[in-house]
């Protein structure tokens, strides 16, 4: 496969990028069995078409919003560690900066977006300690020491499995639960919600690229969203923003005899800020509160909103004009609400289909009720915890802002 590293963010050795290209196919070789099928190919090249067309969704949580609604998905959202790990899921992940002011007041610097896959950097940690350490450094501004990288002083005495078990438990977290350490915790350097895998988004793309049908009064059409979900059992899933977008975007393609395959180089890009629906002092943030980075122009992966250090000035002093009243910026939810993030595809051209490739559904296309999803559950239980972790007298974090302690 032909792809370069995503983004294009980092000159890395040919040996590095074979081993990102060998995870790749990999993760594809792991799905083909079960969704494999002409309408999606993992070579970009072989699809007979170089032109990137964006997939796009909001990396605000979805689930939360449903389940609760938009106050207790903002609350729960931004509960920092503990709210990233749990909520967000749309292949979008945030944390907050935040810093001590004159007063001696704890207040929000700025928020941290990153799109990053976390099997990209558990492939360097896996292959090159030097190459993460580098991207860490390069992030951050401080050079980490082994230990908080792989827990012990010299990672090249570790063979590349133990190095990539022990950068998992520190950095990249995944299935086997949020990172132990503190660098991709109380920063954002990449994705480490399981959800937020490479798997997944090769799933999710491969799952929608088939030509699935309804059959309305004689006449075939493409299925609807509802029925696609249900078909599969998934229902909950068309309800995030994430995979309705991926999966109906290689589904439109499909239907019309379509070949689809991630454009080059396959990643996870931020795509569009709405930096105008935020104001300080009534006038749009300053260029220098906006900051992209980890990835070529149109490619970035990495976006840091609010003052640099060097600024007196607090990201909460900024509000949100976008409703009938302004709103000071008290999390990063607030951000990522107007962030839209997605992969780049190629699609092929038109073929016809022949009369076995299409398969007709007879699955309901009523609309899913998404507030009776299982996944509710476990956020009210969040908000649970979340109550009895704030449970304390409040105190004052910020101009116009109250929070309990916790």
């Amino acid at each position: 496969m032909p792809y370069d590293v995503p983004g294009r963010a980092d000159d890395l050795a040919p040996g590095l990028v074979k081993s990102w290209n060998d995870r790749i196919a990999a993760e594809f070789a792991r799905l083909e069995p079960s969704f494999g099928s002409r309408f999606f190919s993992i070579d970009p090249v072989a699809v007979g078409s170089t032109a990137r067309v964006p997939v796009t969704w909001f990396g605000d949580p979805a689930e939360p919003a449903f389940c609760l609604g938009a106050a207790a998905a903002q609350r729960l959202s931004d509960w920092d560690e503990r709210g990233r790990a749990v909520l967000h899921n749309e292949y979008c992940e945030y944390a907050a900066v935040r810093a001590v002011d004159a007063d001696g007041r704890r207040r929000l610097k700025r928020v941290q977006v990153t799109t990053e896959l976390r099997e990209y950097w558990v492939t360097l940690a896996r292959s090159s300690p030097d190459a993460v350490r580098g991207l860490v450094t390069g992030i951050t501004g401080t050079e980490p020491a082994w230990t908080d990288l792989y827990g012990v002083a010299d990672p090249t005495a570790l063979s590349e499995d133990a190095r990539e078990s022990a950068f998992a438990a520190l950095v990249a977290g995944g299935q086997q639960g949020p990172p132990s350490g503190p660098l991709n915790t109380r920063n954002a350097l990449f994705m480490s919600h399981p959800i937020n895998g490479l798997d997944d988004l090769l799933f999710i793309i491969m799952f929608g690229a088939r030509p699935l049908f309804t059959d309305r009064a004689g006449t075939l059409e493409p299925a609807t969203k509802e029925q696609i979900f249900r078909e599969s059992g998934s229902e909950h899933l068309a309800c995030r923003h994430a995979d309705p977008a991926a999966a109906m975007a290689a589904h439109g393609a499909a239907v019309s005899g379509r070949t689809v395959g991630f454009a080059d180089p396959l990643g996870m890009y931020i795509q569009s800020f709405a930096r105008d629906v935020f104001l300080l002092d009534g006038a749009p943030l300053p260029d220098g509160w906006v900051r992209f980075s980890r990835g070529d122009e149109g490619l970035h992966q990495r976006l840091e909103v609010g003052p640099p250090d060097d600024d007196p000035r607090f990201l909460d002093e900024a509000v949100t004009a976008e409703g009938a009243t302004d709103e000071p910026v008290v999390g990063g939810h607030q951000i990522v609400r107007h962030v839209e993030v997605g992969p780049f595809v190629v699609v092929g051209p038109q073929t016809p289909l022949a009369d076995g490739e299409r398969t007709v559904l007879t699955t309901s296309d009523a609309p899913i009720v998404c507030r009776e999803a299982t996944v509710c559950q476990s956020i009210e239980q969040l908000q649970r915890e979340f109550d009895a972790a704030h449970a304390g007298p409040l105190r004052r974090v910020g101009p116009r802002r109250t929070e309990p302690t916790g």
